[in-house]
């Protein structure tokens, strides 16, 4: 089973034709990647999902349920949480305010859980989100999504502008949110730490997919990985069939 699915996307900014026929799953349980350069389409194509950009043509489903030109509210009520790019933090909010700003759901997460999942975090509750390093506030922004205790995860660039060593905490706290079941969809500049830790993996270029596969084929292709920091659609071969069937979930 796909916790989310989408077919076909045609999103437009204006007359900018943004994404062209972008087709995606995740997979239930597991992390999907969407890879690219600046600009490839990915953080539209994350709008397109959570209906911030709707699409003009395509189909959008989560956990089993037909989206397509729902609002975004009505999206994230189904259990889908977004972490964006840049973190949004409240800056003149404390660490607990910025937490309980979210309505809370029913569900496992709470803001003591958030806490034992960032202990940082619990050492600064009092502290305003401008005081907080880049590392803290990516956590804060992990954890305000948490206490909504969504089924699906959305992140786009949760590693940017961050030091390797909490670039690394940031990928452990990923990796044990998907042990427990959370299926999660990453948009990421660090390549090497997204395959690594993704099942599924996405390649956008000019707004269409043109690579799509195994995490694990991707991240073992090292001419591929390098292409991937300044990647056209021309330097990609199509995708070989056999990667399509590894995958699970993807198709078109």
């Amino acid at each position: 089973m796909n916790a989310l699915e989408a077919s076909g996307l045609n999103t437009f900014y204006g007359k900018s034709h943004i994404l062209h026929d972008v087709s995606l799953a995740l997979p239930d349980g597991q992390v999907a990647t969407l890879l690219g350069r600046n600009g490839a389409g990915k953080t539209t194509t994350l709008r397109s999902l959570l209906g911030l950009t709707p699409p003009r043509s395509g189909t959008v489903r989560v956990l089993g349920q037909d989206c397509t030109g729902r609002p975004p509210y009505r999206i994230a009520a189904l259990g889908v949480g977004y972490v964006p790019e840049g973190r949004r933090v409240f800056a003149n909010l404390s660490v607990e305010e910025n937490l309980k700003v979210p309505l809370q759901r029913p569900g496992p997460w709470s803001i003591e859980k958030v806490y034992e999942l960032f202990p940082k975090l619990a050492q600064r509750s009092a502290h305003r989100g401008r005081q907080l390093s880049g590392g803290e506030q990516q956590m804060l922004a992990i954890g305000r999504a948490l206490v909504l205790n969504p089924r699906i995860l959305l992140l786009d660039e949760p590693s940017q502008g961050l030091a390797p060593l909490v670039v690394l905490e940031v990928f452990e706290v990923l990796a044990r949110l998907r042990e427990q079941g959370l299926s999660i969809l990453l948009v990421e500049q660090n390549v090497r730490a997204a395959v690594q830790i993704a099942d599924v993996a996405y390649v956008l270029d000019d707004g269409r997919v043109v690579y799509q596969g195994a995490a694990a084929d991707l991240a073992a292709d090292e001419k591929r990985l390098r292409a991937l920091a300044g990647a056209a659609a021309e330097s990609w071969s199509p995708t070989p069939v056999s990667l399509a069937a590894e995958a699970s979930g993807p198709s078109g």
